[in-house]
């Protein structure tokens, strides 16, 4: 089973690669939209309808919901498309493709000399923008999570390293490793709206609703003295196109005792990514579970493998900073 994933994997780097950018895109985002539009075997569109729901503020029509959920799958399609192919593009022609608004912030915090720790939502295409920071000579750390059977995590730990990215495991030996890239003053990136791992992360209000998220970007934030931002990247038109959005440094307010503190930041940092995905919620590719009332999946090993390994992790547990 793990070869034939493996297989899948290249595979879909050598047919994205082969492609033309537009025809890429427009491969993933087609596939993505029938996937969306099959029947809700495994409950997951029935999450991802809750999601919308959610960050809308109000309850979907039929119609809507349709829509919206068809839109998720397809920009996850095009994440897929667009992310296989990168590692065939030079600097120059990710360059190209990239617009950034905020950049001042990244730019006052490499110049203290502090790193910093960027939180990020899973929205659009994320390893464009790492892929660009990387190659324009800003050393980009990212923290993964360890993934089952060793191969699958060792493919997916080369792919981010053939893009410059330096990839950190989340387990012993990682709250070292990202402050080490914090002294040594890199953009540390972390998603941060979904908790991942056995840690019970901490919980705030998020779209309207409890949520535990991650605590591991504001503990490494106040632990290392580097500025914490927000910020996502968004798809657009033409079709190779993402602009990356980098809020400002989110003020940290010591509160009584380092637990608190760490509440507080993250209930601060939880309001930032609702104003980034609130920009566009279809580009939010969460497929699982994140709130205690959301629909539940029927057999969550159905696209465990696609849907939920492929991104690096908040950094959330407790040996990786969590609070």
């Amino acid at each position: 089973m793990v070869n034939k994933q493996l297989a899948m994997y290249r595979a879909g780097t050598v047919i994205a690669s082969a492609l033309p950018g537009v025809s890429a895109y427009r491969l993933g985002q087609g596939l993505g939209w029938v996937l969306g539009q099959l029947p809700d075997y495994d409950g997951r569109r029935a999450v991802v309808a809750s999601h919308m729901s959610r960050v809308c503020g109000q309850p979907l029509t039929k119609q809507q919901e349709r829509r919206m959920v068809a839109d998720v799958f397809a920009n996850f399609g095009r994440y897929w498309a667009e992310s296989l192919r990168l590692p065939a593009l030079s600097h120059p022609q990710v360059a190209a493709g990239i617009a950034m608004v905020g950049f001042e912030h990244v730019q006052a915090a490499l110049a203290a000399g502090n790193g910093v720790v960027v939180a990020a939502p899973h929205l659009g295409g994320w390893e464009w923008g790492a892929m660009y920071l990387a190659g324009a000579g800003m050393p980009v750390t990212v923290a993964v999570e360890p993934l089952e059977p060793p191969e699958r995590f060792e493919w997916m730990a080369r792919f981010r390293e053939r893009l410059g990215m330096q990839v950190v495991a989340v387990g012993p030996g990682a709250a070292t490793a990202i402050l080490q890239a914090l002294r040594d003053n890199h953009i540390v990136c972390l998603l941060s709206d979904r908790l991942v791992g056995p840690t019970a992360g901490v919980e705030v209000d998020f779209f309207g609703a409890k949520a535990r998220l991650p605590a591991g970007p504001v503990t490494m934030a106040v632990r290392s003295g580097a500025p914490l931002m927000a910020a996502a990247i968004y798809y657009g038109r033409p079709a190779i196109s993402h602009t990356i959005v980098f809020r400002p440094p989110l003020e940290i307010k010591a509160a009584d005792g380092f637990k608190r503190t760490v509440l507080a930041g993250t209930q601060a940092l939880a309001c930032e990514l609702e104003q980034l995905i609130r920009e566009a919620p279809s580009q939010w590719h969460i497929t699982q579970p994140n709130w205690p009332g959301d629909p539940q999946l029927h057999d969550p090993r159905a696209w465990s493998w696609l849907a939920g390994h492929f991104r690096p992790s908040a950094g959330n547990r407790s040996k990786a900073g969590g609070a």
